[in-house]
């Protein structure tokens, strides 16, 4: 798993991730947030990978 910062541009993708939850309720901005990351799971494709970042984000 990369732990090395890897978006060519972060703040222009958080401020995207901002936008997309302008306007949402609580309960739409979660479910947002599910799909993109359900989303970028698919993306990886690696079951070992997403197993290890699982394990991260529930870390902190």
């Amino acid at each position: 798993m990369r732990t090395d910062p890897n978006i060519p541009d972060p703040d222009a993708t958080y401020a995207a991730i901002l936008e997309a939850n302008e306007g949402l309720s609580e309960a739409e901005s979660l479910r947002f947030a599910l799909r993109l990351a359900l989303i970028l799971a698919n993306q990886v494709g690696d079951q070992a990978v997403l197993m290890q970042a699982i394990q991260a984000a529930k870390a902190g």
